[in-house]
């Protein structure tokens, strides 16, 4: 059977020839660098000359002067969709080639570009033309709870179905104990399958479980769903994958096509406000889906802060804030783990944590959320989270708040312990 070329065997069949908004940006003279630019250190250069020219920029029905709430006069002017500093900054902290990136407003943002891009309304047909599944139909995406339910929320919004496969609970090895979670990659394989689905989504590490996705798991997946029938994207949401030693799986992009790969600069890097993510990919689908991305997704302060939190001086901060949330993690489990389980302790099971929040197990969720809010504590219920209706979520604070969530719940705090752990990449590299 002929395949079409990557990546129209995984996206709607209408988008095939669809080019997008030409906005006045996109649209500008070859070779000219808008003035919106400027934010990211660049100049209005012509590239084939090489030198500064003063272009009066009119195509845009922007105002002709600055706000005087805009002192630096840096937002008058409708930024770049694409900042090309940033590119390639994200894309050497993330291992990929400049291309295979496409900067979005935070992973939310790509979860919708993806579902858009890949999921016809309704399950409407979509397949290889030229061999027998051609007008087969689609499915929508494959998610296994409990998962971020942004997926599911963006796919229904979209008209796309939601096939939900249970992920599988057992206790965990090794010192410590406690209760892990972990994709039924079989049972996946086998829905995505059945239904023809266009996408499988898995945060790893989860949330709300904390627990990230075996690479070897992630291989036997995306190699399960690259069916030459009805081949399926998988998107593996890193959110928390600073706080995990495992290795991304942008390192498959290269042997995978239908890897997609969503990271965000909200968890470590503490830029939750500006809303900074991105869609790693080949570049192939990335061009695709920069064709579905609005014309102007990115505010100028948003990528001016993403650029100074960029700079290796802010990524050694960064790494060192991931070394003492690391710290943190320890000492809270260990105690927590200490505590569950005894009688009136209201905890039943600590999770295995690989991001930077602990969710327990509860035998009454409601007096534990109370007990935290006494200690000025506001922790997160999982009630709606099928399979963790009896959990509770709580993002790992300072030591000092630490000790209020454990003091809440019954146990005696550890002493504080130098950071160590793993530090994060603090330079970027060199990106082609």
């Amino acid at each position: 059977m002929s395949r079409r070329p990557f990546p129209l065997g995984y996206v709607r069949d209408d988008l095939a020839d669809f080019t997008g908004y030409s906005s006045a940006r996109t649209s500008a003279p070859a070779g000219a660098v808008a003035p919106a630019a400027a934010a990211s250190g660049e100049q209005g250069v012509p590239v084939e000359q090489g030198a500064p020219v003063d272009l009066a920029w009119l195509n845009a029905n922007e105002a002709a002067t600055p706000n005087r709430a805009d002192a630096g006069a840096s937002v008058r002017r409708y930024p770049d969709p694409q900042p090309a500093a940033l590119r390639g900054r994200l894309a050497g902290l993330w291992g990929v080639a400049t291309d295979e990136l496409l900067v979005t407003r935070g992973s939310d943002e790509g979860i919708d570009l993806l579902v858009r891009a890949c999921c016809a309304p309704g399950g409407a047909t979509r397949g290889d033309a030229s061999g027998p599944a051609a007008g087969a139909a689609r499915g929508g995406v494959v998610v296994a709870p409990p998962t971020f339910g942004m997926y599911a929320v963006t796919a229904r919004l979209h008209g796309a179905a939601v096939h939900a496969v249970p992920q599988l609970v057992e206790p965990a090895e090794g010192p410590g104990g406690g209760e892990r979670w972990r994709v039924d990659v079989d049972a996946v394989l086998r829905t995505a399958r059945q239904q023809q689905a266009d996408l499988v989504l898995l945060p790893s590490p989860g949330n709300p479980t904390g627990q990230g996705v075996p690479v070897e798991d992630l291989v036997r997946l995306a190699e399960g769903l690259r069916r030459d029938e009805a081949p399926a994207l998988l998107v593996v949401d890193e959110a928390y994958a600073d706080f995990t030693d495992a290795p991304s799986a942008a390192t498959l992009l290269a042997t995978h096509e239908n890897v997609v790969v969503l990271r965000t600069l909200s968890k470590a890097h503490g830029l939750a406000g500006a809303r900074i993510g991105a869609v790693l990919a080949r570049a192939e689908l990335v061009a695709l889906l920069g064709r579905v991305q609005a014309p102007y997704p990115l505010a100028v302060p948003a990528v001016q802060l993403a650029l100074a939190a960029t700079e290796p001086a802010a990524l050694e901060d960064t790494a060192d804030r991931v070394r003492r949330t690391l710290a943190e993690r320890d000492r809270v489990t260990t105690a927590l783990r200490d505590l569950a389980g005894r009688p009136g302790s209201g905890i039943e099971a600590v999770l295995v944590a690989e991001a930077n929040f602990v969710t327990l197990r509860c035998t009454d969720p409601g007096s534990v959320l109370d007990a935290l809010e006494e200690q000025g504590v506001v922790a997160r219920a999982l009630a709606t989270h099928p399979g963790l209706a009896d959990g509770v979520r709580v993002t790992l604070g300072t030591p000092e708040q630490d000790d209020r969530v454990l003091r809440a719940l019954g146990a005696h705090p550890p002493a504080h312990r130098p950071p160590t752990g793993r530090p994060t990449r603090t330079t970027p590299e060199e990106t082609p």
